[in-house]
């Protein structure tokens, strides 16, 4: 009787949004490791035989998972989730170095990276935890637990030199928007993105023919002028606004009159003072209304500014060399065409030649003279792009946007 009621509660429009993003990413394999005469494409010695044979096994495991009792997931949510840590540190010392990461073991013919199935166990531990505080966003002891429950996984999978499979786990922090977080850290969180990208794309620019670093200068001034928005959402008092309002004018008419007049000013000197000024007259509005906002709005200018003048040296003495020139490359700020950009100049050149329609299945000629490096994994869609084309692409995007949008709307309805 379980069964049966399993069986009709299965979504299956679900699953065939996901059956047809299998078989696409099985002919794209298909497509990319495919040499010219070589149509055994079932053997499992080959790379479309081994993709066949994990998707045949995660049919089985996705059986197993659905047969399970949902207690079993409220009852092992934490010992999984501690064996996956237990499993990252291991991989640290045990895993061998591949490409410059140590994130992969190896058993035997079979490679696994702990770091994708730590995502399964982290969101079991998060949803637990979450069920059982409902309100845990609301207090602070129970948000740093939570914090722990995502970075520890994060740290260790840095320490294996992964980073971008870390950056995957900030998505949880939609998660805890969602339960309860305050739309400040969300918003401060993408406020300290903006700032990095904007301080190192532009921090060896300057403004016109002044000595002004532009990276320097564009930050300060969104600090300043963000204090103000956040004075109009929580402070609700126009009269404050208004005094922002023109002490920013007087001081931006300062920064044009001075540059204008006195050879060798630097207007970042200006936007200190206003920034300093900004924050002792926040703690002076606190104290004469005795309201908290103040305060942390005062703190968010006093953290931007010092964020601001930390990316420097966070880029530049913490991430690796290697990291340094991706960022750079994709800021624009080089090319490297023959060597970091190498890898995204060729994939482009793969999904344009693919045009509206495509070439064709394995008719690719970028993928089959291996000009795309990783063309079977990190850039399977090139494969995509060039033989299916534009249509192809758009097909592949929309069948991943319904399934993420199914998935919410599946998961808003669980109890």
């Amino acid at each position: 009787m379980k069964k049966d009621s399993v069986w009709r509660s299965v979504d299956w429009f679900t699953i065939g949004i996901y059956v047809a993003l299998l078989v696409f990413g099985w002919i794209s394999v298909c497509g990319a490791s495919y040499d010219y005469g070589d149509y055994n494409f079932w053997d499992f010695s080959t790379r479309t035989g081994k993709q066949l044979a994990w998707i045949v096994c995660s049919f089985g495991l996705g059986f197993v998972l659905l047969m399970l009792d949902d207690d079993f997931y409220d009852l092992f949510s934490i010992p999984i989730y501690v064996g996956m840590i237990l499993l990252l540190i291991v991989t640290i010392f045990v895993a061998p170095d591949v490409k410059g990461s140590r994130s992969w073991l190896l058993l035997g013919p079979v490679s696994l990276q702990p770091a994708e199935f730590a995502k399964f166990a982290t969101a079991l531990a998060l949803a637990k935890y979450l069920h059982i505080y409902p309100t845990a966003m609301r207090q602070w002891r129970h948000v740093m637990v939570v914090l722990f429950l995502i970075l520890m996984p994060m740290l260790l999978i840095v320490m294996q030199r992964e980073t971008g499979s870390a950056l995957v786990y900030t998505a949880f922090f939609l998660v805890l928007y969602r339960e309860g977080m305050s739309g400040a850290i969300l918003f401060s969180a993408i406020c300290a993105v903006v700032y990095f990208v904007v301080g190192i794309r532009f921090g060896q620019d300057f403004l016109g023919e002044t000595p002004t670093p532009l990276g320097e200068f564009i930050v300060l001034l969104l600090t300043i002028v963000l204090s103000i928005g956040l004075l109009w959402v929580y402070a609700k008092r126009p009269s404050v606004v208004r005094v922002m309002l023109v002490g920013l004018g007087l001081g931006l008419g300062a920064c044009w009159a001075l540059s204008s007049w006195v050879e060798g000013f630097n207007m970042v000197w200006l936007l200190w003072g206003l920034c300093g000024l900004t924050i002792l007259f926040l703690i002076g509005m606190a104290i004469k209304t005795f309201k908290r906002c103040y305060l942390l709005i005062a703190l968010f200018v006093s953290l931007s500014v010092g964020f601001l003048y930390s990316t420097g040296y966070v880029f530049e003495r913490v991430l690796e060399p290697h990291q340094q020139v991706r960022i750079r490359v994709l800021l624009g700020m080089e090319e490297d065409l023959a060597g970091a950009g190498y890898n995204v100049n060729q994939s482009k050149i793969a999904i344009g030649s693919g045009g509206l329609m495509g070439k064709g299945f394995l008719n690719g000629t970028q993928t089959k003279l291996k000009y795309v490096p990783e063309q079977d994994t990190d850039f399977i869609f090139c494969t995509v792009g060039e033989e299916e084309g534009f249509i192809g692409c758009t097909a592949v995007l929309l069948l991943f946007l319904v399934l993420i949008l199914r998935l919410i709307a599946l998961a808003e309805r669980q109890p």
